[in-house]
């Protein structure tokens, strides 16, 4: 029976990343072992299923159905094997999470040590990601995500409370450019730029003028996918960054930061920890929700 589901996992990963190399290092083996595994299942089903070029990884016809079908299979099988986990009556067991890096400060920090030290039985393996993963691809239990980019179809929980957008430069920065005040006055200014991880197009920044959404594609020298080179980048008076409040506080009281466009700067929801919609929670999960929820 086991050789049956061999190759399943190895290729909802292959079908997500469009690379083997991505695919072994979320399962922590080699991209050979990946592709072995995926040819063997071909070898078995009598069908080809991914198309392997030297430039790029993609998949047949018969393999984009199949994969259709076996996303929702997969978390079927997983909800399975945690109603055993329930049978058990405690939590324990490896509780794998997907996470964004903007929750280490203001979710995971905090609640690491608490948590473990609550429940000795359960170990935790944290995936920093800041890309749109498929979580049930991945294996993993559950992630968190921005509400604003959840999936429908994930059970969410509110863990933290809404967040708020600044624009900030470093007074450097303002000792030769004069301080924008409307967003339209941004296409004067060094602005950096973020890209998203999973769809690599530019973030515009967006605010709210007079109650209506004002988006703005801004210009600048600089532009990464890590919110935390923003800010640095901003400290080094390379230009304005658009990140969230939290992440400046402390730059802004020190004065090492200045912010700009503040009556501008929309709010929006929070951090949410969600997971696939399952009847029967792992006692693990069950755990964490309610650590969390009481947090």
């Amino acid at each position: 029976m086991s050789e049956d589901f061999a190759g399943l996992r190895e290729l909802l990963l292959v079908a997500e990343k469009r690379s083997f190399t991505a695919a072994a290092a979320a399962l922590r083996v080699t991209p050979s072992a990946v592709s072995q595994a995926i040819g063997a299942l071909e070898e078995r089903l009598r069908i080809r299923l991914v198309q392997r070029t030297t430039r790029s990884v993609s998949l047949t016809e018969a393999g984009a159905r199949f994969v259709a079908e076996l996303r929702p299979a997969m978390a079927s099988l997983q909800g399975a094997f945690a109603v055993l986990e329930d049978a058990r009556g405690r939590p324990s067991g490896t509780l794998r999470l997907n996470v964004p890096r903007l929750a280490v400060g203001p979710v995971l920090k905090p609640m690491l040590g608490r948590f473990l030290t609550a429940h000795p039985e359960v170990r935790i393996d944290v995936t920093l990601d800041d890309g749109l993963s498929d979580i049930v691809a991945e294996g993993c239990d559950a992630g968190i995500r921005l509400g604003e980019r959840l999936e429908r179809d994930m059970v969410a929980v509110p863990i933290t409370g809404g967040f708020r957008m600044a624009v900030v430069g470093a007074p450097a920065y303002f000792d030769v450019h004069p301080k924008p005040r409307h967003p339209r006055e941004l296409s004067a200014h060094d602005c950096i730029n973020y890209r998203h991880v999973t769809g690599r197009d530019i973030a515009r920044w967006e605010f709210e003028v007079e109650g209506r959404e004002l988006t703005v594609a801004v210009d600048g020298r600089v532009v990464t996918n890590d919110n935390e080179v923003m800010v640095l980048a901003a400290l080094d008076g390379l230009g304005l960054s658009y990140v969230m409040e939290h992440t400046v506080t402390e730059h802004l009281a020190a004065k090492r930061l200045v912010r700009v466009l503040t009556r501008y700067c929309p709010s929006f929801p929070g951090l949410y920890l969600y997971y696939p919609n399952r009847k029967n929670l792992a006692p693990k999960l069950r755990a964490l929700v309610d650590f969390l929820r009481v947090r």
